[in-house]
């Protein structure tokens, strides 16, 4: 192996230009996703208007709806494993060893783990949106199909699975949306402060 060989490096030992180039500008994608992990409702209201403008162009060009299809159906499979925990219950119930999920009201708390993040769920969705948003222009992914049949099917699709999630989340009793640990309160102070 000689000088230069290993990946991103010149010949003279140092990062290529173009390396540096795409080190940097992955950096400053990544400052502006950890700056945006906060705003959960402002990044939803972006990813609905980045869809909101993709169902629009595809109505008003009358095409790509294969590209839209296979969009529904990543979005699907996103919610999907959005609404599944982290360990499936069903896989855990031969074996006593490992965390799982309260059965009874007095049991310890634990948190509901999803198989997928929510911060992953939306930046996978976003990305997926921009994607099928670049497919539109180019006109080799405008495959002639009758749409009709893709929205039927997508949405005989969509009920089949999500019976099966329901059916899942009930036989294993968890819900996949919590707010934290039930807080109690105490009783009420009525006496009044002293001041000396």
């Amino acid at each position: 192996m000689s000088e230069g060989d290993s990946i991103g490096e010149s010949v003279h030992g140092k990062p290529s230009v173009v390396y540096r180039f795409f080190s940097r500008l992955g950096q400053i994608y990544q400052s502006w996703l950890d700056k945006s992990t906060p705003y959960t409702a402002v990044r939803w209201i972006v990813t609905l208007g980045l869809s909101f403008i993709y169902m629009l162009r595809v109505y008003l060009l009358q095409g790509w709806y294969i590209v839209t299809y296979a969009l529904g159906i990543y979005h699907l499979n996103l919610f999907i494993a959005f609404l599944s925990p982290k360990v499936d219950p069903s896989l855990m119930e031969d074996s006593d060893d490992g965390p799982s999920l309260p059965t009874r009201q007095n049991e310890e708390f634990r948190p509901f783990i999803r198989r997928l993040p929510e911060f992953k769920f939306w930046h996978s969705a976003t990305k997926g949106i921009l994607v099928a948003m670049a497919c539109t222009f180019f006109e080799t992914f405008n495959v002639p199909v009758f749409w009709p049949i893709l929205v039927m099917y997508f949405i005989m699709l969509f009920c089949i699975t999500m019976k099966r999630q329901i059916k899942h989340m009930i036989k294993y009793r968890y819900i996949p949306f919590t707010h934290g640990k039930r807080k109690y309160k105490g009783k009420e102070d009525v006496g009044k402060t002293f001041a000396s």
